[in-house]
C-alpha cells in the first residue's frame, strides 16, 4: 500500500516523511526543496494479539516491538504543489505523476499559517490554512479533469454509444489505479449521465472530484501545532470542513523523539503519549526540548500525531482491518512453527476466502473454509472477519 504525503511548499512534508520513515530527506524552508520524490516504509501500527497466548509472536511480514504490531506501508513525500500544479507550473506534472498509485493522501498542512500560498515563510497566522486546503484538492481535480479531456471528443462519443460509459471512462483514468467498477459506482450513485458527450464543463469537473475523493482519500495532518494560533486555526478549520479527518500532527517533535530514541537517550514507542528518559547526562539544550515536547505537545495532544495520522488513514479513510492468517489453529503457528507470522491489512467487509487470495493469489481455487482460532467456529466463503480475526485457512490438495 502507499500513501502519498501532499502539501504545498515548507508545509512539513519532508520532515513528516523523516519521522515516519527515519529517512534522510532534506529539509529546508525554501521552496521546492524536494524535487524528487522521496520513498521510505513507514508503518501501520496496531496492538498485537500475541498476548492472548502469553508467548512472543514471531513476526515475517511485520515487526512487533513492545507488543505492537508494524504492518509496512509505502511512504512517498512528493515534490511541493503551488496553485497552477495541473497545468504544469511548479513541479507539478512530477507531482500529480508521483501520486499516481497512492491509495490514499496525507496532507500536510501549515496549520499555524506560517508560510505563504508558495511555501514562503511569514509570520505565523499570516496565512489563512484554509486556503491551501481548497486550493490542494482543487488542483487535484483540475489534474484529474485534464486526464480526462485528453481526446475527450472521442472517449466521450464511445463512452455514449456503447451504453457501458465506465468502460471509456475506466480506461482512460486506468493509470491512476481507478477501475471500471468505481467509475461505474460514480456515474450511478451521484446522478450523471450516462452520455458522457454531453456533459459539461462543470459535470466533467464534478465527476473528477467525486471519483477523486472515492479513489484518493484524504486526511489532513494539521501539522506545526507548536506555533503561536495553530490551536485556534485548527478550531476553525474542523468547522469549515466537517467532512475531513483532523489528526494535530509536530512532525519535528516527533523527528526528534525518533532520533533521541535511537541513539539510546529515551525509550519511546511512535504514537505513545510519553517517553522515558534512559540517560540523564545529555546535553541541557537537548534535555529542555525534550521536556517542551512532553509538556506542550505529547501532554496537551496525546501524541505528535505523526503516527496517528498514518493509522487513521489506514484504519478510519481507507477502512481497512488487520487479520493474522496461520496454519495451526491451536498454537496460532505457520507451517515452519513462527507464531502469528503475519499481519495483513484488508477492507472491512472482506471475507475468509478474499483474505486466502490476499496470502496468495492461487489459493482462491483451492479455497474450502475457514476456522476462527478463537473459537473453532468453521467459517464459509462469504463470512465477513473482524479487526483482529486469527484465522486458518483450509484449502485443497
Amino acid at each position: 500500500m502507499q500513501i502519498g504525503l501532499i502539501g504545498k511548499p515548507s508545509s512539513g512534508k519532508s520532515t513528516f516523511w523523516n519521522a515516519a520513515t527515519l529517512g534522510v530527506a532534506e529539509v529546508s524552508s525554501r521552496p521546492f526543496t524536494t524535487i524528487k520524490a522521496n520513498q521510505g516504509t513507514g508503518y501501520i501500527t496496531r496492538k498485537c494479539v500475541h498476548e492472548e497466548l502469553g508467548v512472543e509472536c514471531e513476526p515475517m511480514n511485520s515487526k512487533c516491538e513492545q507488543g505492537i504490531r508494524l504492518i509496512p506501508a509505502t511512504l512517498l513525500d512528493v515534490a511541493g504543489l503551488i496553485e497552477g500544479a495541473w497545468e504544469g507550473k511548479g513541479l507539478g506534472n512530477q507531482f500529480m505523476n508521483d501520486l499516481m498509485q497512492a491509495s490514499a493522501l496525507i496532507h500536510v498542512l501549515d496549520t499555524a499559517g506560517a508560510t505563504d500560498a508558495e511555501g514562503n515563510p511569514v509570520k505565523a497566522g499570516e496565512h489563512d490554512p484554509a486556503e491551501d486546503v481548497h486550493f490542494l484538492e482543487r488542483e487535484i481535480d483540475y489534474w484529474i479533469k485534464g486526464i480526462l479531456k485528453k481526446n475527450w471528443g472521442k472517449i466521450s462519443k464511445q463512452a455514449t454509444v456503447s451504453k457501458k460509459p465506465w468502460e471509456s471512462l475506466g480506461n482512460q483514468l486506468s493509470g491512476l489505479g481507478i477501475g471500471e467498477e468505481s467509475v461505474k459506482e460514480t456515474i450511478g450513485q451521484e446522478g450523471f449521465s450516462q452520455k458522457p458527450d454531453e456533459w459539461s464543463e462543470e459535470e466533467i469537473l464534478r465527476f473528477a472530484t467525486v471519483i477523486r475523493k472515492k479513489n484518493k482519500p484524504l486526511l489532513i495532518a494539521a501539522n506545526k501545532m507548536d506555533l503561536p494560533g495553530a490551536e485556534e486555526n485548527l478550531k476553525k478549520l474542523r468547522e469549515k470542513f466537517p467532512e475531513h479527518i483532523f489528526v494535530p500532527c509536530c512532525a519535528e517533535a516527533e523527528l526528534a523523539l525518533r532520533k533521541a530514541e535511537k541513539a539510546g537517550v529515551i525509550e519511546y514507542v511512535p504514537g505513545e503519549g510519553d517517553f522515558k528518559l534512559l540517560k540523564e547526562d545529555i546535553e541541557e539544550k537537548q534535555k529542555k526540548a525534550l521536556e517542551f515536547i512532553r509538556e506542550n505537545i505529547l501532554k496537551k495532544f496525546g501524541s505528535t500525531g505523526v503516527q496517528d495520522a498514518i493509522n487513521k488513514t489506514a484504519f478510519e479513510l481507507l477502512k481497512l482491518i488487520v487479520v493474522y492468517p496461520v496454519e495451526d489453529a491451536n498454537k496460532w503457528k505457520s507451517g515452519k512453527g513462527n507464531i502469528l507470522p503475519d499481519a495483513f491489512l484488508i477492507p472491512v467487509g472482506s471475507n475468509a476466502y478474499d483474505m486466502a487470495v490476499k496470502i496468495h493469489t492461487g489459493f482462491g481455487p483451492r479455497f474450502i473454509a475457514a476456522i476462527d482460532c478463537r473459537s473453532k467456529q468453521k467459517l464459509g466463503k462469504e463470512h465477513a472477519l473482524k479487526m483482529d480475526d486469527v484465522v486458518k485457512v483450509q484449502l485443497s490438495n
